[in-house]
Parts: C-alpha cells; sequence; structure tokens
C-alpha cells in the first residue's frame, strides 16, 4: 500500500499530505485517518513515496493544539497506516532536528532525490536517524519476567528493552539489558522479528531470551518492580 519511492517535486506538485505538527501530533485528513488531498503541496514538503500508487508527503506545521498524537492514530487506523506513519515522524524528526551542519553550523540544504540533506559549505551529507533497540521477553519454564518503569500507570508492567551501545551486537545488548535492569543472567536467544518504533527514531528488535534463574534484582532507577507472571494471569 506504501511504495518507499520518492516522487520528485519536478513531476509531482501535489496529491495526498499529511500534517504534523512540532510537537509530534498529526492533523486530521479529509477522511477519517492522517491524509488530506491538496491540489499543491506548501513549500516547505517532503516527499515520502507513493500511498496506493498517489504522491504523498509530509509538512511540518503550526497551530497544532487539536491534532491527535501519533500514538492515537496508530491505535485508530488500520495496521497498514503504520509504515506512513513511522515514516512520516522520523522524516518530520530528522528535518526538524537536523537544519543545520554538524560539522560546520551551515543551513543544510535538502536533496529531492532521496531522503539526505548536504552542506553546501563542507560536503557533509546526513541521513535521518535510526536507534537500533531491542525488546524481549524473558521466560522461565512457562513463566514470563515482566517490569515497570516509574513513568507507568500504577499496575502496568511490559517486556525489557533498551538500546543497543556503540560496538554491542543486538544478542549482547539482550544479555546486558536484562542483566542490568532486573539482575538475570539469561542463557539461550532467539530473534523474533522487528518493527519500527517512531517515537522518536527507534527500530525495536524483538526476542526471547531463557532465564538461567527465577532471582529478580531490579537496578531502582530504570526500573521500579518486576516479577514472574503465568500467562493465564498477566498484569496489566
Amino acid at each position: 500500500m506504501f511504495r518507499r519511492e520518492l516522487p520528485t517535486l519536478v513531476d509531482h506538485s501535489g496529491g495526498l499530505l499529511v500534517r504534523i505538527g512540532e510537537r509530534g501530533v498529526i492533523a486530521p485528513g479529509d477522511a477519517p485517518g492522517v491524509l488530506a488531498d491538496v491540489a499543491s503541496w506548501p513549500e516547505n514538503a517532503q516527499p515520502l513515496g507513493f500511498w496506493q500508487d498517489r504522491p504523498v508527503a509530509l509538512s511540518i506545521e503550526q497551530g497544532d493544539e487539536d491534532w491527535l498524537p501519533a500514538r492515537e492514530w496508530l491505535g485508530q487506523l488500520p495496521g497498514s497506516y503504520s509504515v506512513l506513519i513511522s515514516t512520516a515522524l522520523q522524516v518530520a524528526t530528522w528535518q526538524r532536528d537536523h537544519r543545520f551542519c554538524g560539522r560546520c553550523s551551515t543551513a543544510m540544504q535538502r536533496i529531492e532525490s532521496e531522503f539526505a540533506m548536504q552542506c553546501p559549505a563542507c560536503g557533509h551529507r546526513n541521513y535521518p536517524r535510526i536507534s537500533p533497540c531491542i525488546i524481549t521477553l524473558v521466560t522461565h519454564g512457562e513463566d514470563l519476567l515482566l517490569a515497570r518503569s516509574p513513568r507507568f500507570p500504577p499496575g502496568r508492567f511490559s517486556t525489557l528493552a533498551g538500546f543497543i551501545e556503540p560496538g554491542e551486537s543486538a544478542e549482547d545488548a539482550v544479555r546486558r539489558e536484562v542483566f542490568e535492569e532486573v539482575g538475570v543472567d539469561v542463557g539461550r536467544i532467539a530473534y523474533y522479528r522487528s518493527q519500527s518504533w517512531p517515537f522518536p527514531h527507534s527500530l525495536m528488535l524483538g526476542y526471547f531470551a531463557e532465564a538461567a534463574s527465577r532471582r529478580i534484582a531490579i537496578d531502582g532507577v530504570e526500573i521500579a518492580d518486576a516479577a514472574w507472571f503465568s500467562p493465564r494471569r498477566l498484569p496489566q
């Protein structure tokens, strides 16, 4: 449904548009959803690709008080929209945060043929940032190890997750994060699948991990509580 092929501004001056606010909220479209049909894209539009063979772009705009957060849109819309919304959010974040060259501070210029911006002074080029993370379900026999962050509402637990550090493999990150957060050593690790997580620019790599013991020692900083749960009696 979404084709990642950038329409050129020469060949396409209008089509579908996703409007994103400075705080990551998204404007309603013409119908239930986020896509607006416009005769011409605004001057700051960034082409994203093709949605059902129609060119689609994003624009970053002001006046977003009544727009919905991206998480709400992702919960309301069919799963097929997740790729489009994730792409729009990550590209919008990149455009907002990389307007100037990180090497010499000159204003960057957008390259039309790809998601890239280049410095006209020193030639430095940058692309949308993607931060790889791991998220893992730790098991011991039939039981599942779940934890809660201090930021979570009372009673909510989740699987363990964290960013991959420089020079680290994803599997090493699984072992390190689990031990750092809940003090558990894990044995066998199995990769499951990946998912874009645009809050703001992550790629989540999902794993299963088998615990070597049931002893839990939370760090007390990132994790406020952790426990083993039966799949038949899960928390929120």
